[in-house]
């Protein structure tokens, strides 16, 4: 049978393991395409046979089936991927750093990728301007359009589902995705030899899981304001960690901190392949960026407005030499940084990888199908956590699992 039903997105979606990238969709063409679910995440539809070879590779590539294995590198965290450095830094721009959700370290590295030609455009999301708290995947070829997309966006996106376009287009294209989203990309390099030649630069970022739209509603109302009258909304940025922030088409403004927006709402509507990921941090783009939160021995980091900073991992060789560039052009400013320092920085990364493997466990346990998680560090990073922590999650998973809420 030379095409059928996709065994491999049957399977994600039965296990509630999809990431919503869009990448079976891009593989399929017409035969599978991207919806938005209940109550607000990014899902295929298949509407047509897949044929065998292209659900091949859906099967590799698919960071619900298999997660792509961190690469070779100097150094290597069980917490925090490889990496040839770690730095602080900013945007020396400082209308980009400030609008960006952190230093504006992303939005620089891509704009310096314009300005040095090693690409012509840029792959990444921006809001929809009908549905604001919503996305759209963007190709800003100009860095006005790559700065309208700055600022961290909180809600589900597809990028990958347009990437058989654009490697069709050719040229030279910088892709920014959250780390399901380089995770796949990686993994359909494998198999498709022209995202090596198309592809020079994937940056991604430290990524605490997708909310849902129901999520983002609750925090537009928690303001004041009913989702449907809001004309532009901000998840943060415009400072740091900068506030969320709705506008009515009548002009009325709600703002909301970013300690209340994410803690007390949007991390409550993550999405349940979030909570299992083995690979948070972006471990196989070329540089990972993430908060380079202030705080201490003490305890959490604190959240007050500050300056921008960002914490910046250069994870290959091309990002490493990419990244000097940047710095060396002006166009970022960087500081060196001990990796003992990031768990300081993003405690709660470094609690979840810890627990990655007891989730997993308890999906083998109740018979649930479980993405491939080899090459991550998951034994090593378990060994650091409590038996206490681990049989609590162990456990809890199995609760979720069986009373059908994950």
């Amino acid at each position: 049978m030379s095409a059928g039903r996709s065994a491999t997105v049957d399977r994600v979606l039965r296990g509630q393991l999809c990431t919503g990238c869009g990448l079976c969709a891009s593989l399929a063409g017409e035969a599978i395409s991207m919806t938005t679910v209940a109550p607000g995440y990014s899902r295929p539809v298949q509407q047509a046979p897949v044929p065998q070879a292209i659900e091949a590779i859906i099967a590799e590539a698919c960071p619900g089936s298999r997660v792509a294995p961190w690469g070779d590198a100097p150094n290597k965290s069980a917490s925090w991927g490889p990496w040839l450095s770690t730095d602080t830094g900013h945007a020396t721009d400082e209308a980009v750093r400030h609008i960006g959700s952190s230093g504006g370290a992303i939005s620089a590295l891509a704009i310096h990728a314009l300005r040095s030609g090693l690409v012509d455009r840029v792959l990444h999301v921006l809001a929809d301007p009908e549905y604001p708290t919503r996305n759209l995947i963007k190709i800003s070829r100009i860095e006005r359009d790559v700065v309208s997309g700055a600022g961290s966006r909180y809600a589900a996106s597809s990028p990958l589902a347009e990437i058989g376009r654009e490697l069709d287009a050719g040229g030279a294209l910088a892709f920014i995705g959250k780390p399901c989203d380089v995770s796949a990309l990686r993994q359909l390099a494998k198999a498709e030899p022209r995202v090596g030649r198309h592809v020079p630069l994937m940056l991604s970022f430290f990524c605490g899981g997708i909310p849902s739209h129901a999520g983002a509603d609750r925090v537009i109302r928690a303001m004041g304001l009913e989702p449907a009258e809001v004309a532009a909304f901000r998840y943060r940025g415009n400072g740091w960690p900068g506030k969320a922030a709705a506008i009515t088409q009548a002009g009325t403004v709600g703002e909301m901190s970013y300690a209340e927006s994410w803690g007390d709402y949007l991390s409550h509507e993550v999405q349940f392949r979030c909570k299992i990921c083995p690979d948070a941090v972006g471990g196989v783009a070329d540089i990972t960026c993430a908060d380079a939160w202030y705080g201490g021995e003490a305890g959490y980091p604190t959240f007050e407005e500050l300056d921008g900073r960002s914490l910046i991992m250069a994870r290959t060789e091309a990002g490493a030499r990419f990244l000097a560039g940047a710095v060396a052009s002006g166009e970022l400013a960087t500081t060196s940084l001990d990796i003992r320092d990031v768990d300081l920085m993003q405690p709660s990364q470094a609690s979840r990888k810890r627990l990655v493997r007891a989730r997993l466990a308890a999906l083998t346990a109740t018979l649930q199908p479980r993405p491939q998680v080899d090459g991550l560090l998951i034994e090593a990073a378990a060994k650091t956590a409590t038996m206490r922590d681990q049989l609590r999650n162990f456990l809890g998973t199995i609760r979720r699992v069986l009373i059908g809420k994950r």
